[in-house]
Formats: C-alpha cells, structure tokens, sequence
C-alpha cells in the first residue's frame, strides 16, 4: 500500500473513531450544579423605609399582558407588602394583603443566568389613601420558588417598618410562584400575598407567538366582617379562616377577580398563537385549566420546555404548579378560559380571550357569565346573584327577555316568597300540584326545571337577589344588554 493510501486509511479510522466517541459521550447537563450560581451573599435587614411606590423594576408587568424581557442581567425588583381594600367580586370588598399594592402582586420576567437584587419594607403599618386600616400590622416575608437559598436568611420574617435586601441567580427556567411565608402561610396566601417568577431558558424559548399573558388563578375565603365595618358604604369583607382550613372557597378567580377577563377578555386575532403563562397558587385547591374552543399545541409543565406535552385539551395544576400554554385562535369568536373542576369555575375561574372589542356576554350561556352587572351590596343577595349566574344562566334572564325559560323580572310581585321558596326547593313536587307551574311547564314547551338540590340558606339567597332585582329603577337591568 502507498503512504498516501495508508494515510487515508489512518486518517478515515480516527474519524471514525473520534464519531463514535463522541456519540458515545451524553449530552452536556444543561442543569448542571456545578454551572449553577450557589453562592448567593447574605440578606441584609435595615430600618430605613422605601417611600412612594409600592412596586418598582423595569422586568415587572402589573397585568395580564407580560412585557418583552428586559435584557439587562441583573434585575432590581423591589416589591413592599401593605394592606389594603380590593374588590375580588361587584360589591365585595376584602381586607387583603399585597406585594405591591396588587392581588396578584406583579409578574417578574426574567432569564437564566440573570441575577434578582430584590429588597422589601414591610409596610402594613400604612394606610392606604382614603381607607381606614382594616387589619392589623403584622410581620410578613418573601419566598421565591425560583431561587436557590437559604431560606432561614432569604425567607425571614420582618416587622412593620423594616427593609429586608437580598440576591440570587436563576438557575432553572419556568414558571415559579412567589408568596409570603410568614406563618400561617395558609392566611397569607389567602389573603392575596402571591404572584409569579417567568424565568426564560438562556437561549429563549423554541416557539415564536403573537401574543403572551399570565393567568394566575387563587381562592379566596371571605366573610362579612363581624364588626360590621362598611367601605364606600358597602360592607366589609374579611378572611373566613373557618372556611379556610376546611378548603371551602367562596371564590376562585384569575388574576385576583371574580369574572374580571370576562369584562375585560384578552385580545387576541383569527390565527395567532397565544401563550398562556398559567399558575395556580391555590391555596389549597387544585385546578384543570381548559380553553374551550382550542386545543394546546404545546405544554410546557411548570413553564420548563423541557417538560413538554403536545395535543392537550387541559392541563392539571396542583398548588403552586404552572405550566406554558400554546395554542392557535382558529377563527372568529370568544375563546372561554376556565377551571374544569366546574365547582370552581362556578365560583369565578373563567375568562375570554376574544377577536371581538365587546364580545356578547349573552352568547356565552353555559360559563356563569353575568346576568345582571350592577351587584347587591347585602351579602346574601350578592350570594344568590352568583348562585344565580352558576345555576340558572342557561334558561332565564332578568329583564333581557324569555330564554328556554321566563324572564324573572318582576318575579316578586307575581309569586310569593313561600311559593318561590317552594318552587326552588322541589319543583317537580310543584308540577303535580300546582296550577301555576303547570302552566309555566306548558310554556316552557314542557321542558321541566331541574331540582338544584338547594339547602334552605341557598333558597334564601336566591328569593332575597330575587327581591333586589326588582328593587332596581324600571328597565335598568334590560339596559344593562342594549339591544335585547
């Protein structure tokens, strides 16, 4: 053999073999330790008080719609507690507490690698504008899931009027709560101190979309005040912590209000891609988040693409889960975001992301849209407004005109209480005896009323939202709808 050809041979077997080495070789562990920053400095705790704002940090999004990532690498985040007022529902007004002055408090984006210099007074002793204090001053904290800490230094507890500062570096991307976790963490979480970390795999995500928000969805467990406390003339409402223990919610909502992206839906245009940032901080309750309409191209399990999951049509969070949600608007319409665990959509987890302006709540029958949009103030018509809207929506309206069933309005000086009470409470019982709801069966093109199975308090709530619809000004709740 020629030295050429001998080369040649040389040269081909060490290819070869440098091939098979290096298919042999894994992959470089992008979640390395030892590429992980791990070595965060320590916490430092002062008494000098943040003024003005209670939020600030050009990677923070106060809304739904998240903003573009900032590209800086160091990100400063400063996010103070303080107590305030919010309404989670029309007329209901709940003593919360908040990361920056918001339930939930603002989004932070960031990326892998990127190091958070975060620092937070413990401003609970203020009162907010205009509202007297309606809790006490307490000691609060801050617990980042996306950070790697100590959290005996990171985590601690201070008191109203101290300042706590600390660092540390993403080391993971995906989607992470943040909350307090001063105990009881139970209370505090319920009572609004929650909101999330988006952190972005270092060489950005694999997809490319149109449109990008965040979804977070939370309980809340509300009571009238037993003092009786009144804001802007409307009763107060404070944490139930009976009903807290027992994870019976009066509410569950995205993004900290009861039917809020139904007034205000997403936008969104024919054959987009959305991503859905989704979060449920619980805190107890477990939530199966579904668009109705589409289906998740892509799922990304607590926001990693790594964890990916394709052709879903819901995706299961437990407490504190997240996941990334892509999907295509296939054409024209309201695209209803909701909780399969119907329970808690029935309570206020549900939303639109919609092509329309003004979409028509009246369209969207089977998603406890709002009857009427003006609310009762008194806590048990208020009650059995919602129960209404969970219940009833599909077949009757107040004052928008006959459905499957009659319009209700004026239902009170027609019936009687008792004979209401007895309507709702067995109604089948009613068509056998009674002339009247004989003659409503008949009407209705004999299409019975389902029995609700509705406990006496139930039957209450809906007579006295019944008696407060009719209260109001002659042809106000039709004006609520125009054109029906």
């Amino acid at each position: 053999m020629s030295h050429t050809g001998m080369g040649q041979t040389v040269v081909a077997a060490a290819v070869a073999g440098l091939l098979l080495w290096s298919c042999s070789r894994e992959p470089a562990d992008r979640y390395d330790p030892a590429k992980m920053d791990l070595k965060p400095v320590p916490a430092k705790l002062s008494s000098e008080r943040h003024q003005g704002a209670f939020a600030s940090g050009t990677s923070l999004s106060m809304g739904a719609e998240l903003k573009p990532l900032d590209p800086s690498p160091v990100k400063e985040v400063r996010l103070d507690t303080v107590h305030k007022i919010i309404e989670i529902a029309p007329g209901v007004k709940f003593s919360a507490w908040t990361f920056g002055d918001q339930v939930p408090g603002p989004t932070i984006r960031a990326r892998v690698g990127d190091r958070i210099k975060f620092s937070m007074t413990n401003r609970s002793d203020e009162p907010v504008s205009g509202v007297q204090l309606t809790a006490a001053p307490m000691m609060h904290s801050m617990d980042f899931h996306a950070a790697m800490v100590s959290p005996q230094d990171k985590y601690r507890s201070i008191a109203p009027g101290q300042t706590i500062e600390f660092e540390f570096t993403l080391n993971y991307p995906g989607m992470f709560m943040y909350h307090c976790g001063t105990p009881m963490i139970l209370e505090h979480i319920a009572s609004g101190m929650y909101g999330a970390v988006v952190v972005e795999p270092r060489e950005g995500y694999p997809t490319r979309v149109d449109r990008e928000y965040v979804v977070i969805q939370s309980e809340f467990y509300a009571k009238p005040d037993p003092q009786k406390r009144k804001v802007d003339g409307a009763p107060l409402y404070v944490l139930d912590g009976e009903h807290l223990r027992a994870a019976q919610p009066n509410y569950t909502v995205f993004n900290g209000v009861h039917n809020g992206m139904v007034k205000k839906p997403l936008v969104a245009r024919t054959h987009e891609r959305v991503r859905l940032f989704v979060l449920n901080v619980g805190p107890s309750k477990t939530s199966s988040f579904h668009v109705v309409g589409t289906i998740f191209d892509r799922v990304w399990l607590d926001g990693n693409p790594d964890n990916q999951l394709r052709g879903m049509q819901t995706v299961l969070l437990g407490s504190s889960n997240s996941a990334i949600v892509e999907f295509m608007i296939p054409e024209e319409g309201s695209y209803i975001m909701v909780d399969h665990h119907f329970a808690n959509a029935s309570q206020g987890a549900i939303g639109l992301i919609s092509t329309e302006a003004k979409p028509s709540e009246t369209e969207l029958e089977h998603h406890n849209i709002p009857s009427i949009k003006t609310t009762p103030t008194e806590p048990e018509a208020a009650r059995g407004k919602l129960a209404f809207e969970s219940k009833c929506l599909a077949c009757h309206s107040f004052g928008q005109g006959k459905k499957l069933g009659p319009d209700l309005a004026g239902v009170t000086r027609r019936r009687t209480d008792a004979w209401l009470g007895k309507w709702l409470k067995s109604p089948e019982i009613m068509l056998q005896t009674d002339a009247d709801a004989k003659a409503l069966l008949k009407d209705a093109n004999n299409i019975p009323m389902p029995n609700q199975n509705l406990s006496e308090a139930e039957i209450r709530e809906f007579v006295r939202y019944f008696h407060w619809a009719d209260s109001q000004p002659a042809g106000s709740l039709a004006a609520e709808h125009p054109g029906h």
